[in-house]
């Protein structure tokens, strides 16, 4: 029977490295929050007349870096956001499950506010020690240190908002300090710990997908 599962984590927590493991266990990844980035350059004007036409690059689009410190810890900014964002993105969604013909994942930071996430059989919650994530984010994402800290602060309640839900959830710890794997899955196989992807098969074998 095909399932839909859901897949998020904390703030650097490493879902994408965990989503390439999928991949290579035949399950095709929808990531939400590049989706999101497609559907934010739909509503571009609506998001310059919210919050500014100061976010527009030279070459017409969202400066995203600066989108996110205008919202990130403000939560009626970010509700605002998501009013422009999210119906767009929930649509494209839809779209590609009913696409699928197998058992699919759906990867994305903000997984408990996709219009899919009632449609989920069970999620997979990957989680990091925090001084690992803040290592990966100063890798990856060059902000300051307090911008940093803010992003983190936004996700104090990150687990609570999952628990209400009626899909089983099922924590990964991922702390290895991994360098990003891209798209190209067969290299990015081998950064994978043995314990992690044990732990993966263990999920999928309890799930009846292996």
């Amino acid at each position: 029977m095909r399932k839909i599962i859901g897949l998020t984590g904390t703030y650097c927590a490493g879902k994408n490295h965990v989503a390439a493991l999928l991949e290579l266990r035949g399950l095709p990844s929808l990531d939400v929050d590049k989706l999101g980035h497609e559907a934010l350059e739909t509503k571009k004007e609506a998001v310059f007349a919210r919050f500014g036409g100061g976010l527009q690059t030279p070459d017409g689009k969202i400066n995203r870096r600066l989108l996110g410190e205008k919202v990130f810890g403000k939560p009626e900014e970010m509700a605002a956001l998501e009013a422009i964002v999210h119906p767009a993105a929930n649509r494209l969604t839809y779209e590609w499950i009913a696409a699928q013909n197998t058992s699919c994942v759906i990867n994305a930071a903000l997984l408990h506010k996709s219009s899919a996430f009632d449609l989920l059989d069970f999620i997979i919650l990957v989680n990091a020690p925090f001084f690992t994530r803040l290592w990966r984010a100063r890798q990856r994402d060059r902000l300051s240190l307090p911008a940093l800290l803010r992003r983190f602060a936004s996700q104090k309640d990150f687990v609570p908002q999952y628990l209400s839900g009626k899909a089983d959830i099922y924590r990964v710890e991922n702390p290895g300090l991994f360098q990003r794997t891209g798209g190209d899955f067969e290299s990015a196989s081998r950064h994978f710990s043995a314990d992690l992807a044990s732990r993966i098969d263990e999920i999928l074998s309890t799930e009846g997908i292996l």
